[in-house]
């Protein structure tokens, strides 16, 4: 089993931006938790960030043919993105959408995802462990299927 992460704008800057928001660990230390948990799990993990929506597009398209499913963090593209929403569409691969921090406690702009709906399940709230809990439950709903 094969699962890629997508971490979309400004997750390359985690450690950084925000700490008291999204926690101290950087994107380095979340991939390499993931990649642990997946080696645990007996998956290959591929990971990819971009700050860019196209690339991001892009990068759904080449992976479409070699990945089970997805982890999917799009930032700020959550509440923006029609595009990526049909990408994920059109892709048909399941998918949890993933938050380090709880959304529906922050700004009211950020209450609504565009791709939720599309998700068989979100994360949020629990920092790097947000993406380790996304983990187990997709790989659970993959392997259930």
């Amino acid at each position: 089993m094969r699962i890629a992460i997508i971490n979309g704008p400004n997750l390359n800057l985690l450690g950084r931006r925000e700490p008291d928001v999204y926690g101290k660990d950087t994107l380095e230390d979340i991939n390499s938790e993931v990649k642990s948990l997946g080696e645990e799990l007996g998956i290959e993990i591929e990971t990819f960030q971009s700050n860019s929506e196209g690339d991001i597009l892009d990068f759904l398209e080449a992976v479409a043919n070699r990945a089970d499913g997805l982890l999917v963090n799009p930032g700020g593209l959550t509440h923006t993105s029609v595009a990526l929403r049909d990408g994920l569409l059109a892709l048909g691969l399941p998918f949890v959408e993933v938050h380090l921090s709880n959304t529906a406690s922050r700004e009211k702009f950020r209450h609504h995802s565009f791709i939720a709906p599309l998700s068989i399940g979100i994360v949020m709230g629990f920092g790097l462990n947000s993406y380790l809990l996304a983990l187990r439950g997709l790989v659970a709903h993959i392997t259930s299927q």
